[in-house]
């Protein structure tokens, strides 16, 4: 059965409370980002590269069917965490949902807030990444 974005992000929020400690989200992420299927290296070239990413994170789109999929790389943990997080939420879905997805499960799970600035700012590219491959 196909998920909405609302339900899985209502499934990431009730995970992430789970956890009272702000490294336990840390680890949780990390490991999310250990699941993640490794990307073909033929995308991992400067075509697929995030641009206003502190860490290098390849981001590749297919269509489907009328669905749009992505799947990726990232050479750091926690930057990998973080975009198989953004890719269960938004891989799979219809690109006109993609685009006018809210994404309120980051801030319901305080992943920005505990974020540097720079991982903040690589978090909005990959957003904006995900959200200009539905566009197109």
């Amino acid at each position: 059965m196909h998920k909405s974005i609302a339900e899985i992000e209502s499934e990431i929020i009730e995970e992430f409370d789970l956890f009272d400690d702000q490294m336990d989200k840390y680890e949780y992420i990390i490991d999310i980002g250990k699941k993640l299927v490794p990307l073909d290296t033929k995308y991992q070239t400067d075509d697929f590269l995030v641009k206003g990413c502190q860490s290098k994170v390849w981001l590749h789109a297919y269509e489907k069917e009328g669905y749009l999929f992505f799947e990726a790389e990232s050479n750091t943990a926690i930057t990998k965490g973080i975009i198989a997080l953004l890719i269960r939420v938004l891989s799979g879905q219809k690109a006109v949902d993609i685009i006018n997805a809210p994404l309120h499960f980051i801030d319901s799970i305080n992943l920005r807030e505990h974020l540097s600035s720079q991982r903040s700012n690589g978090l909005t590219s990959m957003i904006h990444k995900i959200k200009a491959y539905a566009s197109s």
